[in-house]
């Protein structure tokens, strides 16, 4: 990939100066050529447009007067018998008469020649052409001629030729510029790529340890940051991931356990009906009642944990209208007032500030009060005291339950949403609990974008605050 990169760039650049110096190098050759024409031709027309001249050339004797004439000329002309020469041709034929060059005989009939025998100036330019040249018809007293000026291009071709010379010298210079520029920009553009693809064989081998740095502003560096910011994004998913599986794993294994425990009373009471017939009276009863205790206990495990998968998957549908907050704490304290006028509690209800109606699942917020409220009354002593506490916070109900219980282990409070904690599982088995009310609570209270908070000493008693949004979740309205 390296050297794939480096020769790539190197022949990038080789190509972009090669192709630049073509360009410029035609360039400039055509505008020489150009510029040697027009100037050929305007000079002239400059020239023979001179009435002194013009008299002159009329009013010569023969055509070696004109000869002579156009050598006095010769400076203004031009004239230089190695590249530009001058002619005096017969104005019927065409015939060389005389000049200054060597072409006397064999001299080209050109397009200007021709134009110059019908009568008319020829002032014909052709870039293609291997010459410059201009004829003029002179009728004088001593017959009809053709003054005629001939270039070979000779000079603009040695300037071409120089030209060329010199953009040669530069076309090499700038290769060996374009080589060693190359090469810096190839080892500024690999050394991060390098980086980066070193960083990415070792994030595929599951290493983050350490991340390509950079401080570009570049794409380069862009693409550095993209790419930290990816490994982070893949680290914390793979550990999710981790944590996932642990909790499946952990899941699994708790839900096995609970379903086992009911099950093996159930087996076990069953088949000691099943092989004492003669059992007394009272002692069978009591057999059936820890088995339908135990089958009811085990239904209650099974509904919950389905809930709880309905929950994961999204399948749940809530039922969001606005109802009286006030109205389902008041009817959740009557209903769990007998209970915990059995354990003696004292059971109060006091409203902080005036509760409004809110928008919500009623039936599921009752669920999750009536969870609040079984706990408190579970884990408190008899004769204990709980309170429930409500009000309004600005855009937020809430309500809180307070107990003096047996409280919470300060390592375990963030664990009281898991699912199957419970914090005296002898306890929570024999009053029918499965450690998944508080999950399924978190979940119903998240749903309703609200929040549920524990906090707890252990000894002293715990208090649950479930706080919701008066209007009810933003995607529902």
């Amino acid at each position: 990939m390296n050297k794939s990169l480096y020769t790539k760039l190197v022949l990038i650049m080789l190509v972009l100066i090669f192709s630049l110096m073509a360009v410029v190098g035609a360039f400039l050759m055509n505008e020489i050529r150009a510029f040697y024409l027009d100037d050929f031709y305007a000079k002239m027309k400059t020239v023979f447009e001179d009435r002194e001249l013009t008299e002159d050339l009329y009013a010569a004797a023969n055509y070696e007067d004109i000869a002579d004439i156009l050598k006095a000329y010769s400076g203004q002309l031009g004239i230089d018998s190695g590249s530009r020469n001058y002619y005096v041709l017969d104005g019927e034929t065409g015939a060389v008469l005389t000049g200054s060059g060597s072409e006397t005989e064999n001299l080209k009939k050109t397009t200007n020649i021709i134009t110059a025998i019908s009568g008319q100036a020829g002032y014909v330019s052709d870039y293609s052409s291997s010459y410059m040249d201009v004829a003029l018809p002179i009728d004088s007293a001593s017959g009809h001629y053709i003054v005629y000026i001939k270039d070979n291009k000779s000079a603009v071709k040695n300037l071409s030729s120089v030209l060329f010379g010199i953009i040669g010298q530069a076309l090499v210079v700038g290769l060996a510029i374009s080589v060693l520029l190359s090469l810096l920009l190839a080892k500024a553009m690999v050394t991060p790529i390098q980086n980066l693809t070193k960083a990415a064989e070792r994030v595929a081998a599951g290493d983050f340890s350490s991340k390509p740095r950079t401080d570009a502003k570049d794409e380069i560096g862009v693409l550095t940051k993209t790419f930290n910011g990816m490994a982070v994004k893949l680290e914390k998913t793979l550990d999710d991931l981790k944590k996932s599986e642990t909790m499946r794993r952990e899941f699994v294994a708790n839900v096995s356990h609970e379903l086992r425990t009911p099950i093996t009373s159930i087996r076990s009471y069953a088949e000691t009906l099943q092989e004492t017939p003669n059992m007394p009276k009272k002692t069978e009863q009591e057999f059936i009642g820890v088995i339908v205790k135990e089958s009811d206990r085990m239904a209650k495990i099974v509904q919950d944990l389905l809930m709880l998968s309905r929950f994961d998957a999204g399948s749940i549908e809530f039922k969001f209208q606005r109802f009286s907050f006030e109205q389902s704490i008041r009817d959740v304290y009557n209903a769990m007032l007998l209970e915990a006028q059995k354990h003696r509690h004292n059971f109060t209800i006091e409203f902080k500030t005036p509760v409004p109606q809110i928008v919500g699942d009623r039936i599921r917020i009752e669920q999750v009060l009536i969870n609040m409220v079984s706990n408190a009354i579970k884990y408190t002593r008899d004769g204990g005291s709980i309170a429930l506490l409500a009000g309004r916070k600005d855009e937020l109900v809430w309500i809180s339950v307070r107990d003096n219980g047996i409280g919470i282990p300060k390592e375990d409070v963030d664990k009281v949403f898991d699912r199957f904690y419970r914090v005296d599982k002898a306890r929570s088995r024999e009053s029918g609990g499965t450690g998944l009310g508080l999950s399924i609570a978190k979940e119903i209270v998240s749903r309703h974008q609200g929040e549920i908070v524990l906090s707890s000493r252990q000894g002293k008693g715990t208090v649950i605050t479930m706080s919701l949004p008066v209007e009810g979740p933003k995607n529902e309205r």
